[in-house]
């Protein structure tokens, strides 16, 4: 069924980005007409032109000729000419979330926000649906590894979607379920680099729930406790606190799995699961999508085989077997951009691989993140065995004075790092890793950049 009356071609400016292609592959399985635009191709596009998509590589002022709407992601220049054109032809400009706000009306919507464990929660939640046979509707901001896509259009009341607070928008969606998973010190460029103001934010999202529908919160984490009493909503919380609804015990790692509990105290009972990831952090992640089944009345087996079963999402802990001169060696692709994440991997691997050596390539994303959070980094990056650090991912910003992946290198160096490298190109890191295999046994590509290539680099070379 038509959502919108009177569209019939929606234009995607930026169709390329991972929140961008999923909301238009269910727009286009909706029955709309959809084209759209990106400065490069990528197997994504192409999936989506066979799927009827038109795809236009590179920003043409004639490429909006037809559209009723015009769909803009947040990296989106204003001086754009797709955007100068839609605006002399009155063409109606939203951004991504407001899109995402209009798809969800008539579903009964989980959306789940944070500024860590967005995308695994959200595809846990879709995963466990899906086992109960609920037939989800579902967009998140990476691609589900069993499904090998980042969108579907399902058949049942449900839609479960990744909410953005990058730029703000987010505080376009109204879902009947919020899901908090942490709030901390990222994207602070659109919030004129003040806490307080993306504290606000997370507020407004979360009083955009109906008085019917809930939060379910990490009643851990000490940001969203700042704000809890600000929010008039229903909380359900989880975490490893006693006075959470939700409780996780008994974390066991055991080679790369996880067995943990949740104690669900408004049941008195306590339910066991296993988790075919690594690291603290995804136990907490599969904790709030516990939560969020156990309160929509989902049947405990089907929790339980929903998490066992989840294989993770792409470029988050993406674990590839590669042949370096006879030597096996473990690939893990991630795309973690904070310190924070980059901590909570270092932690997931040496947990999964003790006494592994690793390498780790990192590329800095945005030079204001790194300006702000750059003593952060280093401490991170230094809990590394070698280091490769790459040119900062600029993401359209303009560069800073004295912010350099050059410095960062330095700095850790004069800290006692034995072994780190800064490479200008990207073209260096096979032979850099050639030079080096005896000293390391897991490569890791960590950033939310271009290193996606270098990873794609290392895997065609390489790859069993």
């Amino acid at each position: 069924m038509k959502l919108f009356k009177k569209v019939k071609r929606i234009h995607f400016v930026g169709i390329g980005g991972a929140g961008m292609i999923g909301i238009a592959r269910v727009l286009l399985k909706k029955g709309y007409k959809i084209s759209g635009s990106d400065l490069t191709d990528s197997n994504d596009l192409k999936k989506l032109r066979e799927d009827g998509a038109k795809v236009f590589i590179g920003h043409s002022k004639e490429n909006t000729q037809d559209a009723n709407l015009v769909v803009v992601s947040s990296a989106i220049s204003k001086t754009n000419p797709e955007i100068v054109q839609a605006r002399k032809d009155l063409i109606t400009i939203i951004p991504r979330a407001e899109m995402l706000g209009s798809i969800m009306i008539g579903y009964e919507s989980i959306a789940v926000a944070g500024s860590h464990g967005k995308t695994t929660t959200t595809s846990m939640i879709a995963k466990i649906l899906s086992v109960a046979n609920l037939s989800p509707t579902y967009v998140v901001g990476g691609k589900v590894l069993s499904t090998d896509e980042n969108s579907d259009l399902g058949e049942g009341k449900y839609l479960v979607a990744e909410a953005d607070e990058s730029d703000g928008t987010f505080t376009h969606l109204q879902p009947d379920v919020a899901v908090l998973t942490n709030i901390d010190d990222d994207h602070l460029v659109h919030y004129n680099n003040i806490f307080e103001n993306l504290l606000d934010s997370f507020v407004m999202f979360s009083e955009n729930v109906p008085f019917y529908g809930y939060l379910l919160i990490n009643g851990d984490d000490k940001n969203i406790k700042k704000i809890s009493k600000r929010i008039s909503r229903t909380q359900i919380t989880f975490g490893m606190s006693k006075n959470v609804n939700y409780q996780i015990n008994n974390i066991k790692p055991n080679n790369g799995k996880q067995n943990f509990e949740i104690y669900d105290k408004k049941n008195n009972k306590n339910h066991k699961f296993k988790l075919d990831l690594p690291g603290t952090h995804n136990v907490f992640n599969a904790a709030a999508s516990i939560g969020v089944a156990l309160e929509e009345g989902i049947p405990i087996g089907a929790i339980k085989k929903g998490i066992s079963e989840f294989s993770g999402v792409g470029r988050r802990y993406e674990k590839h077997n590669i042949e370096i001169n006879s030597k096996e060696v473990v690939l893990i692709d991630d795309y973690g951009h904070h310190p924070l994440e980059i901590e909570s991997n270092i932690n997931a691997y040496k947990e999964e691989y003790p006494n592994k050596k690793v390498c780790m390539i990192f590329q800095p994303h945005r030079f204001s993140r790194t300006a702000q959070l750059f003593d952060d980094f280093v401490k991170a990056l230094s809990k590394t065995d070698l280091l490769i650090l790459l040119d900062i991912y600029s993401a359209s910003e303009k560069p800073i004075r004295g912010i350099h992946s050059r410095t960062i290198a330095e700095t850790i160096k004069q800290m006692g790092h034995k072994d780190v490298t800064y490479l200008k190109s990207h073209d260096d890191v096979i032979d850099l890793i050639m030079n080096k295999i005896d000293s390391f046994d897991i490569v890791v590509t960590q950033g939310a950049g271009s290193i996606s290539k270098v990873c794609e680099s290392i895997k065609d070379k390489w790859a069993k």
